[in-house]
């Protein structure tokens, strides 16, 4: 085809929406400004640079990230076999050599005639079709492009308190109510008497947390609202019973009265299998989160499916932006890919990259969408960040199986449960495939 479409930056997510625009006939320009430029997070030249962890997660298709990566496979993943090509071993994750992952993956890109790498800072939309892939870092004047598209929704920081399933909840210790009743019942109650706050209070305080980086530490001293709750701990033993542990207005069903302390969980996705820890947002290590929260009564052997977190982060309202093949509703010229739409995790990055190139390819062959499958983590994960009609407070999310409508059927052994889920997933995945002709 004659058209040429824009991707700008050439991380997990823009290295898999060029590959997958490329595998389809279409032509790319690539933008990436390294290595003329780099953020305070990235140091190599290389494309599909890992900046945090080496590790992709679990590679057994029995779990999320498992499934995830045999889900981007099925659709051509250029990351995945890379990753594999690359392994270093990890028990039963899938983790890398970062130099040679982030070289194989370059190595390819460069090699594929119809991508053509641009190098160079992008401070504006160049004309055309586009899809921004821009990182979590995006840079500051491409920020302000981006937020001149997305008006108010845009944010600089990532203030997000724990996830849990609610199937993991003990239900004997914990009830529903709103606050004086206002309402439906919409709000989980773990109530805490003295003694269990107390105990709750002194191990929180003492917990040890992550080691921000300097480019990280400004927002949090200018957000207040976004306080973890271990800094509001520190300012005094009420602090928390005062804030987001108030009692005032709830009942403990068990007792008829008021609860000393009260942690409240709120619904996370419409079909209430998840809830986050109301005005919980933590920069507490993960196993300190699992050791600390899990004092909550309730909550002994709740499923993190998210852990909190506080560090710099770009991300826009997808609900309100974005349809579920990344593209803009208003803007449909205009795709959005990676860390920026609200999907959380290296794989969840690179996977959003190959559905909006997909997207972007079909919609110019004059193909029909690719309709992802509900039961499927790539169809899970766009309807995530699409959805408008959310909890209406948007926060990233990365591959969970709370996020998969459930099984018709209950089944008590996790693995056994995650097994059913894989194989569900896959074969509706495959079959809307076959119906697209891919």
């Amino acid at each position: 085809m004659s058209v040429t479409v824009n991707v700008i930056g050439a991380g997990l997510a823009g290295c898999e929406a060029a590959w997958s625009l490329a595998r389809n006939g279409i032509a790319v320009r690539l933008y990436e400004m390294k290595p003329e430029k780099f953020t305070p997070a990235h140091k190599y030249s290389g494309f599909a640079e890992l900046v945090c962890s080496n590790s992709l997660k679990a590679a057994r298709i029995e779990s999320a990230a498992g499934l995830l990566k045999a889900e981007m496979e099925l659709l051509g993943s250029l990351t995945v076999p890379c990753a594999k090509e690359n392994s270093v071993e990890a028990g039963g994750a899938l983790a890398v050599d970062r130099k040679k992952f982030s070289d194989s993956v370059t190595s390819k890109i460069k090699a594929e005639p119809l991508i053509q790498v641009i190098p160079g800072e992008v401070t504006d939309l160049p004309e055309g079709i586009c899809i921004i892939a821009t990182g979590p870092l995006t840079s500051g004047k491409m920020a302000d492009t981006v937020r001149s598209l997305c008006g108010e929704g845009l944010s600089f920081y990532d203030a997000a308190a724990p996830i849990v399933t609610y199937e993991s909840l003990d239900k004997e210790k914990v009830f529903f109510a709103s606050r004086y009743g206002r309402g439906d019942a919409d709000y989980i109650n773990c109530p805490m008497d003295k003694e269990e706050y107390l105990a709750f209070y002194r191990a929180l305080i003492g917990a040890e947390r992550v080691q921000l980086k300097d480019f990280e530490t400004h927002p949090f001293s200018v957000y207040e609202g976004c306080m973890p709750i271990e800094v509001l701990a520190s300012r005094g033993e009420d602090t928390m019973r005062f804030g987001p542990m108030k009692p005032v207005g709830i009942t403990d069903e068990r007792t008829g009265r008021r609860p000393y302390a009260v942690v409240q969980l709120r619904r996370e996705n419409r079909e209430a299998t998840l809830f986050n820890l109301v005005g919980f947002q933590t920069n507490l290590k993960f196993g300190e989160q699992k050791r600390v929260f899990s004092m909550i009564p309730g909550l002994e052997n709740a499923e993190f499916v998210r852990y909190g977190v506080m560090h710099r982060n770009t991300f826009i309202n997808s609900p309100a932006l974005l349809n579920s093949d990344f593209s803009m509703r208003e803007r449909p010229e205009i795709y959005f890919a990676g860390q920026m739409t609200g999907v959380e995790g290296y794989m969840e990055s690179a996977a959003s990259g190959i559905i909006a190139g997909l997207s972007c390819a079909r919609k110019l062959l004059g193909k029909e969408p690719l309709q992802l499958p509900r039961e499927s983590m790539l169809g899970a994960l766009s309807a995530y960040i699409s959805d408008p009609f959310g909890n209406g407070k948007f926060q990233p999310m990365g591959a969970n199986m709370g996020i998969l409508p459930e099984l018709g059927t209950r089944i008590r052994d996790k693995k056994e449960k995650y097994g059913a889920y894989a194989r569900r997933a896959i074969e509706a995945l495959t079959k809307e495939m076959e119906r697209a002709g891919l």
